[in-house]
């Protein structure tokens, strides 16, 4: 059974200060038992992070086309356990964004959360997550892999990665601070030529990402886990981008040496 020693450890074996800023990607399945289960973990980050912040992503993508509206109150998160407990706790400051919302805590959660005024696509800058370059934030990744590491989204949107956004807009509503239904026209993430995300595909930055000392690694229970570091991660995948010359992530497919080394 995993308790808060040990994710305290797993904390301070990547150098994480107490007034850090991280956002947390989890598998609670690959970790493995875990004192007071999601809750536990979440509590053990949050202690931890006393004096920074923690944001654990809620996103809410699937079925925005069936949904009348996303409310931060109500609409549950479509990607694990950890986020469902987080998006409605107490003490968490849930952004707006209606697909790519994130639950934050923290003394400056509400302010941090309240600079998020652009919902017209998944990861523009000023959202949550993009913005952890400016924070100088890091990303861990419990049990899962760069398939999860939704920050590459954000960077990929920064640099203006060509196919990576869908050019039709589809209208949908999220309720806003005053309870008010606000409809915006969404570019939502989409690939031509492929079914599925590109997301699926992230893992090929992994082994370059590394070499650069953007990513460190450890271990929570049964899981591995990786330590990204928000400013050092997009400063590498902007380097290996500006020597590409084709698309680096369109299939699982190793990214040249020479671009990195």
């Amino acid at each position: 059974m995993i308790g808060k020693a040990e994710i305290f450890q797993m904390l301070e074996h990547f150098g994480i200060k107490k007034d850090d800023k991280v956002t947390v990607h989890t598998s609670m399945k690959a970790i493995g038992p875990v004192e007071n289960g999601a809750e536990g973990l979440l509590d053990a980050l949050r202690e931890y992070l006393c004096d920074g912040f923690l944001l654990i992503p809620t996103h809410t993508w699937l079925g925005i086309r069936e949904r009348p509206y996303y409310d931060r109150h109500q609409t549950p998160p479509c990607i694990g356990a950890l986020p469902t407990v987080a998006a409605f706790h107490p003490d968490a400051v849930r952004s707006l964004h209606p697909t790519h919302s994130v639950a934050v805590f923290g003394k400056e959660a509400a302010a941090y959360v309240a600079k998020e005024k652009t919902f017209t696509s998944g990861t523009p800058a000023d959202n949550c997550l993009s913005r952890l370059y400016q924070e100088h934030g890091k990303i861990l990744l419990l049990g899962v892999g760069f398939e999860s590491n939704t920050y590459i989204h954000a960077v990929e949107e920064a640099l203006n990665i060509p196919n990576r956004m869908n050019p039709e807009t589809v209208c949908i509503g999220m309720l806003d601070e005053a309870g008010q239904v606000k409809m915006v026209d969404f570019h939502g993430h989409r690939t031509e030529g492929l079914p599925y995300s590109i997301s699926v595909h992230y893992p090929v930055f992994e082994k370059p990402l590394a070499y650069l000392g953007a990513v460190s690694y450890g271990t929570l229970g049964n899981a591995k886990v990786l330590c990204c570091d928000a400013v050092k991660t997009a400063d590498a995948l902007k380097l290996l981008w500006s020597k590409a010359d084709y698309d680096l992530c369109f299939e699982m497919r190793d990214i040249p040496e020479e671009y990195y080394k």
